[in-house]
């Protein structure tokens, strides 16, 4: 690499890092942010939820605007209002305040991380270059996700949960100062229109969808606002199928998606996240309910977990290299599945941690491999001016795939706690290593619909 790309790298990769981190960030400094803010305990998870909703919900359109607009511009834009946003939140002292700071860092997150992926993208001809960078990039992102549980609960700790707004602020100035020197405008050289009736369907059948997940975790499948929202979700996305076959300029052109790397890529990427992220929710419920951890030991538990994240984004191009991306995906999957497999057998014992730490490792691992062979996938074979809108796919996917994750196991683990008809230790030990057993499985799942329906990229 270029001393100018090693420092886009750095201002990229410290960018995404940061957003990812806010992800999981809060989630242990809940029960300490609702007595000082106002918040209600039933209330307490739209601290989360707002943030999910607009990060999920908003990626897509951001996407195709960071195409239109330039991407060095939206990421600056983006970074500027995750400073603000986060500045507003460490110095919320009411609810409303609170939810709006989230919203913000939401929609910068929206900005930023597809745009990030897209001037990472241009900034590295396809070939080994860029597969390092998505791996770095992809390592970090997976990486972020179990650092926010391990540093929110350090702030919460040693100084207050307003610190895990206040640490973003120094991020963004630093991203903000440094990278109008190091990164370079890109956008199309074709003036391009942006699809406003496509824009706005699939937006809304975003928000239905990550809202109609959100809320079946919180309270049932079968809850009628959870049906209407899921119902919503499929009814706007085939409106926005057939605006988008008859638009002019298609936000997606739904050609795209005929392509196997586009289409089997961004499903392994979804499901990549989903069993991962899910594992972290079902694991930190094992901790502290049964081994009775707190929720400061529940999350350095998880550096382990982290740390195989960071090797498997630096292995996950050099098995690519050597097999390709599909056979990497495959095989990541494999594996994953058997470490994940393994978590079955945890017991009631403090003994236990040792199995969890080496599999949580090798899992996390594997994972990575996944996540960086469908990075190369989903975004292989485009020209520049399709790489905003791939790369908009491409991190909706993993928006998605880190919503669904926990909605779904907390449906399978609920269920499961139900039919035992106790909520004591023993009771969620039981639910938690059949919810492991279904994340295995859908592992295996993922592997099988990878081996048999993604043909070889034709840039491979």
């Amino acid at each position: 690499m270029t001393t100018r790309q090693r420092l886009a790298l750095i201002v990229l990769l410290t960018a995404s890092f940061t957003l990812a981190v806010d992800f999981s960030i809060l989630n242990v400094a809940l029960p300490a942010i609702g007595p000082d803010v106002g918040f209600s305990l039933e209330n307490l998870q739209w601290i989360a939820t707002a943030f999910a909703l607009c990060a999920a919900g908003f990626t897509l359109l951001f996407g195709r605007v960071a195409d239109l607009a330039g991407r060095r511009k939206m990421f600056l834009i983006g970074m500027a209002l995750l400073g603000a946003a986060s500045l507003a939140g460490g110095l919320a002292t009411e609810p409303a305040m609170l939810l709006l700071a989230r919203v913000g860092q939401g929609i910068a997150t929206a900005m930023v991380v597809p745009a990030a992926l897209s001037l990472l993208l241009v900034s590295f001809p396809e070939g080994p270059l860029r597969d390092k960078a998505l791996g770095l990039n992809g390592s970090l992102m997976a990486a972020g996700f179990t650092t926010g549980a391990i540093l929110g609960g350090l702030l919460t700790d040693l100084l207050s949960w307003r610190w895990a707004f206040f640490i973003n602020v120094p991020v963004a100035v630093a991203v903000l100062l440094i990278a109008p020197v190091v990164l370079a405008e890109s956008k199309p050289a074709s003036k391009l229109r942006l699809d406003i009736p496509g824009a706005i369907t699939v937006t809304l059948g975003l928000l239905a969808l990550v809202f109609g997940l959100t809320h079946a975790a919180e309270h049932s499948w079968t809850d009628p606002l959870t049906l209407g929202a899921l119902a919503a979700a499929v009814v706007l996305f085939t409106v926005f199928a057939k605006v988008e076959s008859r638009a002019p300029h298609p936000l997606v052109p739904l050609g795209i998606l005929r392509r196997s790397s586009v289409a089997w890529g961004n499903v392994a990427g979804v499901l990549a996240f989903v069993t991962e992220t899910s594992l972290v929710f079902l694991l930190t419920l094992y901790l502290q309910q049964v081994l009775g951890y707190t929720p400061l030991g529940a999350g350095l538990s998880f550096a382990v977990l982290g740390l195989g994240t960071v090797l498997g984004g630096m292995l996950g191009p050099k098995v690519i290299a050597r097999m390709g991306s599909k056979k990497a995906m495959v095989f990541g999957f494999l594996v994953q599945a058997i470490a994940t497999g393994a978590l079955v057998f945890l017991g009631t014992d403090s003994a236990s941690i040792g199995l969890l730490l080496v599999a949580t490792f090798i899992g996390g691992v594997a994972n990575l491999v996944v996540i960086v062979g469908f990075m190369v996938t989903a975004t292989s074979g485009l020209p520049d001016a399709d790489q905003g809108m791939a790369t908009g796919l491409a991190t909706m996917s993993q928006q998605i795939g880190i919503t669904m994750g926990i909605p779904v196991m907390s449906a399978v683990f609920t269920a499961r706690l139900l039919a035992s008809g106790a909520n004591d230790s023993p009771a969620v030990h039981s639910a938690v290593t059949m919810a492991v057993g279904v994340n295995a499985a859908l592992c295996l799942a993922a592997a099988a619909a990878v081996a048999l329906f993604l043909k070889k990229p034709a840039s491979a």
